[in-house]
């Protein structure tokens, strides 16, 4: 149990030293536009069906040129660990990866959920269920859904997410979902 906790925490040390440089940058980025050109950029809408939950979640998390902070909390909250109701700070590139693939599908449907952030007491418990499950995953990280996106063959969905090249993605038809991560390059 303590060498989970120091993984975990030097895991989150890094992890959140990642975040805020990759916040800092896309804010930096934002800033540096003209406001009329911050004001053109079009909004980023995701909506959410947590299929552990039945919560529901349609809102815009970046507009103007940067991320809301309240729709930002409302999706770490619908994305927390559901089984102990731990929250953490899902990665923008993840939220702007699911809706870059959701517009290259051209549907504004509700990604049902099957897994968000994970904390490291329910990852230990899914890892030790199955070797699927990786020991070290993102979903620790807040990088990293299980997805679907009804109306859309899953076939599809895991096509459309491998041609954006932003992380890992992986295929589970038995199960009827696929994994997105903002992790390196991979697919399975």
């Amino acid at each position: 149990m303590r060498k989970n906790r120091l993984i975990a925490s030097v895991y989150d040390r890094r992890t959140a030293v990642k975040l805020g440089a990759g916040t800092a940058a896309a804010a930096g980025i934002a800033l540096l536009a003209p406001s009329s050109a911050r004001a053109a950029m079009p909004e980023r809408t995701l909506s959410f069906y947590h299929l552990h939950t039945g919560e529901k979640l349609k809102t815009t998390y970046w507009a103007d040129g940067s991320h809301i902070p309240d729709a930002l909390a409302e999706i770490n909250h619908i994305l927390r660990d559901f089984r102990t109701a731990e929250t953490w700070p899902i990665d923008p590139g993840l939220l702007d990866l699911l809706h870059r693939v959701q517009e290259s599908l051209g549907t504004d449907e509700a990604y049902h959920i099957i897994s968000g952030y994970r904390s490291p007491a329910t990852n230990t418990k899914l890892a030790n269920r199955s070797a699927k499950v990786a020991r070290r995953s993102l979903h620790l990280a807040g990088q990293a859904i299980d997805v679907r996106l009804p109306g859309r063959p899953l076939r599809k969905l895991h096509k459309a997410a491998v041609a954006h090249k932003s992380g890992g993605v992986g295929y589970y038809p038995k199960s009827n979902f696929i994994h997105m991560d903002v992790g390196r390059v991979r697919y399975w």
